[in-house]
């Protein structure tokens, strides 16, 4: 069988910083009301803020949605994406 090289598209879209829509979504590392980590195609995405909730989550089709008051939005060359999605606790004690 034929490996697939190809990267999902990565889009993020924000309204009134209330309701967010991610696609190229691989993981969710971690969330809770202040703060919500994702593993996209272009790294780890942070989402800080208030009150935020995830509010669907399809993994086939890479996508999620949240709400909440975004205050930012910081993304970072993790080791998760390069390892394939592992956790980074996994890898601590590998």
């Amino acid at each position: 069988m034929e490996e697939k090289n190809h990267k999902a598209e990565h889009r993020l879209q924000l309204l009134r910083r209330e309701q967010g829509s991610f696609t190229g979504v691989r993981d969710v590392n971690s969330f809770d009301e202040k703060e919500i980590s994702l593993v996209t195609e272009e790294g780890i995405l942070t989402v800080h803020g208030e009150g935020l909730h995830v509010t669907r989550l399809d993994l086939e089709k890479q996508e999620v949605d949240i709400q909440g008051r975004v205050d930012s939005l910081v993304y970072s060359q993790g080791i998760a994406k390069s390892k394939g999605g592992e956790g980074m606790l996994k890898r601590l004690f590998q």
